[in-house]
């Protein structure tokens, strides 16, 4: 019989990338960790992990174990799901994470509603980014997350997580008020070609969306400056340094002389958001709950907008 936490940990090294940081993961010491996937490896007379460099990889064995194991957790998912799906109120600790804009506008007022209709439920909310939600949830940290889709993220048909579209966030053109540009109803990207532009920091999402953006219309930005928060973008334009394209629900300083203009055309870049679960998770009772009631709030966001 395999022992489960020994093969926890091995999940964790191939998740997390090293012995070391896996190790920090679980509350472990790396010898501890390293001598868990030994006694696994002696259970079953294979070699699980192999030198390479100053560190250690997976072997075949190792990622054919995996397979195994990830399916083996979401089954165990499933199971807990079954089992607490028995029309009892839904209750419990309910952890969720996920970047600050979707705390500020999303899980902050689900929070609320949350704990108005099911008082059996202790909500804990976390502000994380997308790889460190995804963290939290492998480390049974975090039930739920939403995050941002970027290059670094899983991909869908990863057997660890529960992935599934929730909304899009598109990014609108914001110029400082007396810009040739701010009293247009929409306006085309191609329009901004030749501006000078204020661009999020290099490796940023952001900074990744517009770049893509503005190639698929036919230039390259000139970068002038680079921030990361948006009220910081937001001053550089409105002192007219440059134009920004920014994201329509981040939210800037009210007292600044700007003007947000929708993009128009095939080019208008967007964040794509995903709610996330362990896999097998998603119809447990509260986690369940949860995303009834981001549903519920997403769609009376959408009808005040309107």
């Amino acid at each position: 019989m395999i022992d489960l936490r020994r093969l926890h940990v091995l999940r964790a090294v191939s998740h997390y990338g090293t012995v070391t940081a896996a190790a920090k993961s679980l509350h472990l010491s790396p010898s501890a960790a390293s001598q868990q996937i030994r006694q696994l490896a002696k259970e079953l007379g294979v070699t699980l992990l192999e030198p390479h460099g100053r560190n250690v990889r997976l072997t075949s064995a190792a990622h054919v174990l995996l397979s195994h194991a990830d399916a083996i957790e979401a089954r165990w998912r499933r199971a807990e799901t079954e089992l607490h799906a028995t029309g009892t109120e839904p209750g419990g600790d309910l952890r969720l994470c996920g970047f600050a804009t979707a705390i500020a506008t999303l899980l902050a007022a689900t929070a609320e509603l949350l704990h108005a209709r099911y008082p059996a439920i202790d909500v804990r909310l976390r502000e994380a980014e997308a790889s460190t939600c995804f963290d939290l949830l492998f480390s049974g940290d975090a039930d739920l997350a939403v995050v941002e889709a970027n290059f670094e993220s899983p991909p869908l048909d990863d057997i660890r997580f529960d992935q599934q579209p929730l909304f899009d966030d598109p990014f609108d053109l914001v110029v400082s008020a007396d810009h040739p540009l701010a009293d247009r109803d929409v306006v085309l990207l191609t329009d901004t070609a030749r501006e000078p532009w204020v661009l999020g920091l290099p490796g940023s999402t952001s900074r990744q969306h517009v770049l893509a953006a503005c190639s698929n219309a036919g230039f390259t930005p000139s970068i002038q400056h680079q921030a990361s928060e948006w009220s910081v973008v937001a001053n550089l334009v409105a002192h007219n340094l440059g134009i920004a394209l920014v994201p329509r629900l981040a939210e800037l300083p009210p007292h600044l002389a700007l003007s947000r203009i929708p993009i128009a055309g095939p080019h208008t870049p967007y964040r794509h958001f995903l709610s996330c679960t362990r896999r097998g998770s998603r119809e447990h009772p509260t986690i369940a709950a949860a995303l009834a009631a981001i549903d519920e709030i997403r769609a009376s966001s959408q009808e005040s907008t309107h």
